[in-house]
């Protein structure tokens, strides 16, 4: 791998690492980074989970009080996160890179518009007060929901958490902190199988991984303190900036511009 190449995919792996722990987003940098290279999407996207899944055991590990203070029954829903995790990266592996390839930009799209909404919905969220348990129904529901957000997250990845803190409030979880710990435990199941599934099929290059599992972790560490110092209503503006332009510019190549 060129010199150029490796500080380019370093550089994005750190940032993406970096506004994982702070804000999210991480696959908005480090995807298009890869296709920039050249990766065929379908690579790039496996490449990508397998790069900042890492990370996710940090920030896990993070929220490991509020995740021993959750009520049992919430983590039933690490099943359905880890099959729907599973389904969504046998159905990337099972699409044809071409369509996957003219899907990338809408898919860049829609986690860049979740992204966008995830500030104002987290805060009205916090501001509910919900500690009614649910109910069967509101139950299965929840569980068919979150099944559908781990295909997704399976699939593609970007973008899942705003989706997981909606269903979690209709828990009736009012703790933003045990929700943001629950919702880093499923997106770690999720990311896990789908990433664990990419390397079995062997669609990940490793050339690149391995130095982006480094600099993820190590960008999700350090460059946490110095994404604080810019706040994270910066980094989450510059991760909404950088999402719409590859989104338009990618989408102005495919429509023939």
């Amino acid at each position: 791998m060129p010199l150029a190449h490796a500080l380019w995919l370093f550089a994005a792996a750190a940032l993406g690492g970096a506004m994982n722990a702070i804000a999210g987003g991480g696959t908005l940098v480090t995807f298009p980074s890869l296709l920039a290279l050249g990766a065929d999407p379908r690579v790039a996207n496996a490449t990508s989970t397998v790069a900042l899944w890492p990370g996710s055991l940090g920030s896990m590990w993070g929220y490991r009080r509020e995740l021993q203070a959750s009520e049992p029954w919430t983590f039933w829903l690490a099943v359905p996160s880890v099959l729907g995790g599973a389904a969504g990266a046998m159905l990337l592996l099972r699409t044809p890179s071409t369509t996957f390839a003219f899907l990338v930009p809408y898919l860049i799209l829609f986690a860049t518009f979740l992204f966008m909404i995830n500030e104002p919905i987290s805060r009205l969220l916090r501001e509910r007060d919900t500690s009614r348990p649910p109910g069967r129904v509101g139950m299965a529901a929840v569980i068919l929901f979150q099944t559908l957000v781990a295909v997704y997250g399976g699939y593609f990845g970007a973008g899942i958490g705003i989706l997981m803190l909606s269903a979690l409030s209709l828990l009736g979880i009012g703790d933003i902190h045990r929700m943001n710990g629950l919702k880093t435990l499923f997106a770690t199941c999720i990311n896990g199988t789908a990433a664990a599934l990419f390397v079995y099929s062997r669609a990940v290059n490793w050339s690149q991984a391995a130095l982006m599992i480094v600099a993820s972790v190590l960008g999700g560490y350090l460059g946490a303190r110095f994404a604080r110092r810019l706040g994270a209503r910066v980094v989450r503006s510059m991760v909404i900036a950088i999402g719409g332009t590859i989104a338009g510019v990618m989408l102005y190549k495919q429509l023939g511009g």
